[in-house]
């Protein structure tokens, strides 16, 4: 996955990245798959995450629901990733995902995700 992610812009409990997506995460139609569209929202809300925690082993996903709302163009996807809630064991948010070929703000979302994550306790 090395290279695969490119941070755009990051602030307190906001991150913004472009996942480059290959001919291998697209179907037949030339749209996006589903799994590399959340594997979009998952990582870019994980590194949202890490931004405010610091590296933590065994920050996992516990929750994730993703609705796919426009057929996405092919190649990078946009995803905007919004932390609502960070706890000291939960991390609560959602993940909006853009085809990064449309100009921001001019598109509508092709994707959206509400994710949980789980922290570890410190040790």
């Amino acid at each position: 996955m090395e290279g695969r992610f490119t941070i755009l812009s990051l602030e307190p409990c906001r991150l913004v990245c472009e996942m480059r997506v290959g001919e291998a995460e697209l179907r037949p139609g030339g749209t996006v798959s589903g799994p590399a569209m959340f594997t979009a929202a998952d990582c870019a809300f994980y590194m949202a995450t890490l931004a405010m925690i610091g590296t933590q082993a065994l920050t996992v996903t516990t929750s994730a629901t993703i609705n796919f709302m426009r057929k996405p163009a092919p190649g990078p996807i946009r995803a905007e990733a919004r932390i609502l809630k960070l706890g000291r064991t939960l991390s609560v948010g959602d993940v909006l995902l853009y085809s990064a070929r449309d100009r921001a703000g001019d598109a509508a979302p092709v994707a959206q995700a509400s994710l949980t994550y789980s922290i570890p306790p410190a040790r």
